[in-house]
């Protein structure tokens, strides 16, 4: 039996040419809105196409009409300026209605009751946002160095535990407390990554409590080109130097931030002098595990050490359309689970 009415929710998953995966996560977002609606959450499911040609217009709307019949809310929306910022800030403009926004990354696939979950802990709690956890998931088998690494690890909470800072690859937002604030993600993060970082640790700062949802599971598939040693050293040097940038923009004024980058000399230098010596054992002694954790945490105090001194490392080039082929659907049987904890 249905419950009463409650908030009008929106899921918003954001895309950039990546048809295969709309295919795949389209029907399983469309199905955790049902659940929603049946307890009582007007739910819809909203896709944001960041593709300045909006690649993915025909194929939702077909989407869309098809699902009609069945009473399945699917909305399609165009931002055709670059960047993750300017996509997200476009699902918050494109939801006028919602109370609450649901962000998952089209590359994921939810839990069974993976909205209900977020629903559910909102309902619990009242807070300004829920963050739930994410699991990285394999294409291919990572090499024994990543794996002892720990460059997929994530952090795992209890529910109800307070966060100041999350991702938006799994997060429900108030909406009427995101307006009531003025909070948008900023521009200057879009193609660099740490806008969520920037826009979580403001809605904190400014009052509105976040709490954690261990039950709200998304599995993250991680594809081949994405494991490699290159390719998650980059990824750590670029977390520290989006890291640096968000704290130095929390602080404002020149004065204060000059003050900040003394603050964070000490610890960064420390991350790349310690992480280097670490990593200098674990060649000696032939270890992975300390090699590779080395290299991760003096990557990490690096990419600190550059934020601090101006630089941008850019996460999220593009690259021309032609030629560019659409990501496969990964079967099942290829991924392997991989929970971590937070590093």
């Amino acid at each position: 039996m249905p419950h009463e009415h409650r908030e009008q929710v929106t899921i918003a998953v954001l895309t950039y040419r990546r048809a295969a995966d709309l295919d795949r996560i389209l029907p399983l977002l469309l199905e955790q809105a049902a659940k929603a609606e049946t307890s009582g959450w007007p739910t819809e499911v909203l896709v944001v196409d960041n593709d300045p040609e909006a690649g993915a217009r025909d194929q939702v709307k077909q989407a869309a009409g098809l699902r009609a019949a069945e009473g399945r809310r699917l909305r399609y929306v165009h931002e055709a300026v670059p960047g993750i910022s300017a996509a997200r800030n476009r699902a918050m403009a494109a939801s006028p209605d919602s109370e609450l926004l649901v962000f998952i990354d089209d590359d994921e696939s939810p839990g069974e009751r993976w909205l209900m979950s977020l629903l559910e802990t909102y309902a619990d709690y009242a807070p300004a946002a829920v963050v739930g956890p994410v699991r990285s998931t394999f294409e291919v088998e990572p090499e024994p160095w990543i794996e002892a690494g720990r460059f997929f690890a994530r952090r795992r909470l209890a529910t109800g535990t307070p966060v100041q800072v999350a991702a938006t690859n799994n997060l429900l937002l108030s909406l009427p407390v995101v307006r009531r604030l003025g909070l948008e993600f900023d521009p200057d993060f879009g193609i660099s990554g740490g806008a969520d970082s920037l826009f979580t640790l403001q809605l904190h700062r400014q009052g509105g409590p976040m709490v954690w949802c261990s039950e709200a599971l998304v599995d993250d598939v991680v594809p081949s080109h994405r494991l490699t040693r290159r390719w998650v050293v980059t990824r750590a040097f670029r977390s520290g130097n989006s890291w640096s940038r968000v704290q130095l923009r929390m602080e404002g004024s020149g004065a204060r931030r000059g003050t900040l980058r003394l603050r964070l000399l000490g610890p960064a230098l420390l991350r790349a002098s310690g992480g280097t010596a670490r990593a200098t054992f674990g060649t000696l002694t032939r270890s992975d595990k300390h090699q590779a954790r080395g290299i991760r945490t003096a990557a990490r105090g690096l990419g600190m050490l550059s934020g601090m001194l101006g630089y941008t490392h850019l996460e999220y080039g593009r690259t021309p359309k032609r030629g560019k082929q659409p990501r496969k659907p990964h079967p099942a049987a290829a991924r392997r689970e991989h929970p971590g904890k937070a590093g």
